[in-house]
């Protein structure tokens, strides 16, 4: 499973962070940005860059971080087939996979330490989706819309 990582310059240290504890746990890593630490950059770009490949690439996963991980979060759920969850415990992490198939994982820089961050992308990535009708036609209804970048 690809994972495509990416976030602003608050997000950036915690980015770093997860990338070495992606890689240590054997997962294929695509880092989609920022590069270098720039302050005040904007989170639209690492949001847009890693909801496009997720989208375009079955079975992938991100993980994006920003300050509050409000952000990344709505800018990511703007593409069809994005269904980015902004989570700050294991257990929403559990459930947002479990219940809505979320393929894409916000965190907060902010809110959330290296050690929670670890533990809440290891389930995100581990939790299969549980899939129910009412489930699936609940996710389906999210792409109503066509309008969608």
């Amino acid at each position: 499973m690809a994972i495509f990582v990416g976030a602003d310059y608050r997000g950036f240290e915690k980015k770093r962070i997860a990338l070495e504890f992606l890689v240590q746990n054997g997962y294929e890593v695509i880092d989609e940005g920022a590069y270098e630490y720039s302050e005040g950059d904007d989170f639209n770009d690492p949001a847009v860059a890693v909801a496009k490949a997720v989208r375009e690439n079955a079975g992938a996963r991100g993980i994006l971080i920003c300050d509050s991980a409000h952000g990344v979060t709505i800018q990511a759920n703007r593409f069809k087939g994005v269904r980015a969850a902004h989570c700050e415990s294991v257990e929403s992490a559990k459930l947002a996979r479990e219940h809505d198939d979320a393929n894409i994982l916000c965190l907060s820089a902010h809110f959330v330490d290296e050690e929670s961050m670890k533990k809440i992308i290891k389930v995100f990535l581990e939790t299969n989706f549980v899939e129910l009708e009412r489930r699936v036609r609940r996710i389906n209804r999210l792409d109503e819309r066509e309008d969608y970048a």
